[in-house]
């Protein structure tokens, strides 16, 4: 008995130390409940005091009792060893309320107790030792291998919330990582740097050491496993293709594949990308990444194709960069060989030597050069004619150059040969043909029908262009040959170039011009001696000689000419602040006959300038201002002194520079500027101001200020930029009137100049946003009063003269009735 009751006391007490009754109770009535309980704690823990109602005096337990939970018979619910969520989370368990006589008078009422987790079960990987593999330069971030880990905790707590970390690698080049893990997945990949520096060759294999940590890393209590992981590392295959070679005009059925490319991971999408657009494509690429030629290729309409190779992933994303494919298209000889355009002519002189070199024939084979296909050979056919002989001619076989075969030519014998020539290259024959010219040799020199022209007097006022002299030389060679053509020069008498000579091509004739200005002054006379000669060179043994030359004698009269300036426009740049009578610059003139010149102005509009009418200086004479204009622009005028009084004229143009000599102003006149009366709160009006100097490309950078201290108490000048200022009112208290507000406007310039201005300022009674100002300060503009008292006097006066009137209306009406009875009185009777 005494131990039953010290087993009572104990469980008394711990019933008041703890309790998992629900919403803070610890005891209570019989009925549906549900308990939380954490697993791990100690043996006797107090759960629930159910509470008997009359006539239940015992309870009993039933259900998932697991020989853990038991039930005083006054209805104390306790479980006597631990839980454990991992064995059972959740236990059913039913409590009954019995009578005396153990019959069951209440229930059984289900109970749950819920079995609440905590960290008691460490992760585990799911292996001990991984093993994997990646290829060389594989996509950085794109997992090859996953590790795996399992915690027996409740998932949805922390404490089965794992963490990956990759704890060493091995080796570690630089401190630098190749591998990088998703922390919440176990997904393995490369990192930037992987991708970038495995190399089979420099390290096949790797070993991770991956550890996993529950409590999602973040305790320092967590439970922790570690694993090791093998890498081999395997060789890139994504490279590109050696170059393909594709014969030209295939006949074989296409598509027909050429070369394949493949990514180091199965389920790449691949394309192909132009790298130059064509009019049309002929490759193609499936998804096993080989290519096709879809089209038989023509080498002489492309003789290679560079396209790239492209991988993507599923999402669109390029694995890698694109691969270069190159095609060569391999020549078959399918081109016949091709003549000239037109027909080679070629040339041969009289007295060529044997072997002599008379020209080249140059076919074309539109095969691929330097290949058998494309070799060409010239072999003669036929000559016509055949007179003085067959076989004049050879060709050189494979260079095309023709030589003459047996002996000099005469053109008396044949003047032009045609020949038949066969090119060809290993499969084909064209036939071709060449024109040969036996042409004239240059063994007559020209011989001048006169040797002496005379003499001839020219103005030196001549026109340039004037024909003044024909001349003319015979030549006996072949006409209309380089033998026989004729070229006029000057050798004496023209060392300034002034005359030209132009030969007629049909007649040899020589016109000799003015090329450049006759001058007197220079050269009055001129001996000159002309030269005939041919294009073509002389043959060895004949020379020119004095029936190639001609003299001629040219003098040349004077005239008087103009005074020349040495330029057309003088120019000077001064300051417009530059004191009167400052030399701006001098203008130089000469007289070709030598005669003084004296020197005026012309278009001198404002007075500014005087001219030495000697030397050709210039001076000032009066103020300049660039203001009124910037660029002055007058003429000079140089006339002859004591001859004919010829002149000629050049410009002068004086670019005047700014100083800061104008103060800033309004930029315009402010005349409407008011508040209304009576002002409610302090207002602002804007106003602009400007200056006539010359601005810097930043604008004017003017100050504003009040121009008297008294009024500062009421106003205020505020700058808003270089040329715009606010004017702002300080308080309210103003008179209806008219403020005349004076403001310092400081250009900032070198010197600084300062203008003052007056802004009229009206406060005046306002009218729907109208401004009627008393008249006693602004006249002609009355006053609401005024217009009122001016509207009923007019009404007044137009009242008195229409009483008026009226009244003298009347008394003319009874004055009139009184003559009219009067005259009826004493009006004759007709008769």
């Amino acid at each position: 008995m005494a131990q039953a009751q010290l087993h009572c006391l104990c469980l008394l007490t711990l019933y008041l130390a703890t309790g998992y009754g629900q919403d803070g109770k610890f005891s209570g009535p019989l009925k549906p409940m549900t308990f939380s309980i954490f697993e791990g704690q100690g043996p006797s823990q107090i759960i629930f005091q159910f509470k008997a109602n009359p006539p239940a005096v015992t309870f009993s337990l039933t259900g998932e009792t697991d020989g853990i939970f038991q039930i005083q018979p006054d209805g104390l619910l306790y479980h006597i060893k631990p839980l454990d969520r991992e064995t059972r989370a959740v236990h059913k368990l039913q409590v009954s309320a019995l009578n005396a006589h153990g019959a069951t008078v209440e229930g059984p009422v289900p109970i749950t107790v819920e079995v609440k987790d905590i960290n008691d079960n460490r992760p585990t990987f799911l292996q001990s030792k991984y093993e994997g593999s990646v290829r060389q330069n594989s996509r950085p971030g794109k997992p090859f291998m996953y590790v795996n880990a399992t915690d027996l905790d409740d998932p949805n707590t922390p404490n089965a919330q794992l963490i990956y970390q990759i704890v060493m690698q091995l080796p570690m080049i630089n401190d630098v990582m190749y591998f990088q893990i998703n922390n919440k997945t176990g997904e393995i990949s490369l990192t930037f740097e992987g991708s970038k520096e495995l190399d089979p060759i420099k390290n096949p294999s790797y070993n991770l050491v991956v550890s996993v940590k529950d409590m999602g890393g973040q305790s320092e209590n967590s439970f922790s496993d570690s694993a090791s992981v093998d890498i081999t590392v395997k060789e890139n295959i994504w490279k590109t293709p050696e170059p393909v070679q594709i014969v030209e005009n295939s006949t074989d059925p296409h598509p027909i594949k050429i070369t394949q490319v493949r990514w180091n991971e199965p389920g790449a999408q691949y394309s192909l990308v132009e790298k130059e657009k064509l009019p049309r494509f002929p490759f193609s690429i499936d998804q096993e990444g080989t290519i096709y030629v879809t089209q038989p290729l023509d080498r002489e309409e492309k003789d290679s194709y560079v396209f790239y190779a492209v991988a993507k992933d599923e999402l669109g994303k390029p694995l890698a960069y694109p691969l270069e494919i190159y095609v060569k298209v391999k020549d078959i000889n399918d081109n016949p060989p091709t003549c000239p355009p037109t027909v080679p002519v070629l040339e041969v002189q009289e007295n060529e030597g044997m072997v002599s070199s008379i020209g080249t024939i140059t076919a074309h084979d539109m095969d691929e050069a330097n290949t058998v296909n494309s070799v060409l050979q010239y072999r003669i056919l036929d000559q016509v004619p055949k007179y003085p002989r067959e076989g004049l001619f050879l060709v050189q076989t494979y260079t095309g150059v023709f030589q003459l075969a047996r002996q000099s030519l005469k053109k008396r014998d044949a003047p032009q040969y045609n020949l038949t020539v066969e090119v060809s290259d290993k499969d084909f024959k064209t036939l071709c043909y060449v024109q040969i010219n036996v042409i004239d040799i240059n063994d007559q020199i020209p011989i001048f029908e006169k040797s002496d022209y005379g003499n001839l007097t020219l103005p030196e006022d001549t026109a340039v262009g004037s024909t003044i002299l024909t001349i003319q030389a015979t030549d006996a060679d072949e006409p209309y040959t380089g033998s026989s053509r004729i070229l006029y020069r000057i050798t004496q008498g023209d060392n300034e170039g002034r005359l030209g000579i132009v030969t007629d091509p049909q007649t040899n004739a020589g016109y000799v011009i003015v090329k450049k200005p006759l001058d007197f002054e220079t050269a009055a006379i001129h001996n000159i001696v002309f030269q005939a000669e041919n294009p073509e060179p002389l043959v060895s043994g004949v020379q020119y000689n004095a029936s190639s030359f001609a003299t001629f004698s040219l003098f040349v009269t004077d005239v008087n000419e103009a005074p020349q300036f040495s330029q057309q426009i003088f120019q000077a740049r001064v300051s417009e602040d530059v004191a009167i009578g400052t030399k701006l610059g001098n203008v130089t003139a000469k007289d070709p006959e030598g005669l003084d010149l004296s020197y005026s102005l012309r278009g001198d509009a404002r007075g500014w300038l005087r001219i030495d009418r000697v030397t050709g200086e210039i001076f000032t004479v009066a103020p300049l201002d660039r203001e009124a204009e910037s660029l002055y622009r007058v003429q000079v005028v140089a006339t002859e002194v004591g001859g004919s009084f010829l002149s000629s004229t050049a410009a002068f143009h004086l670019s005047l520079t700014d100083v800061n000599d104008n103060p800033p102003r309004l930029a315009k006149e402010y005349t409407g500027l008011f508040f209304c009366y009576p002002l409610r709160q302090p207002g602002s009006l804007i106003f602009e101001a400007t200056d006539d100097d010359q601005q810097s490309f930043r604008g004017p950078q003017f100050t504003f200020s009040l121009g008297s201290e008294s009024l500062q108490r009421d106003w205020e000048v505020s700058k808003i930029n270089g040329t715009h200022a606010r004017l702002s009112t300080k308080h309210t208290g103003f008179e209806e009137r008219v403020y005349n507000i004076p403001i310092r406007i400081n250009d900032g310039g070198r010197p600084p100049l300062e203008g003052t201005v007056s802004l009229p300022v009206t406060f005046c009674t306002c009218v729907d946003g109208s401004c009627f100002r008393p008249a006693d300060h602004q006249a002609g503009m009355p006053t609401v009063g005024m217009a009122v008292g001016t509207l009923l006097t007019t009404f007044l006066v137009i009242g008195i003269i229409l009483t008026v009137v009226f009244i003298r209306m009347k008394k003319n009406k009874g004055k009139d009735n009184a003559e009219g009875a009067q005259a009826s009185e004493v009006r004759p009777l007709r008769k």
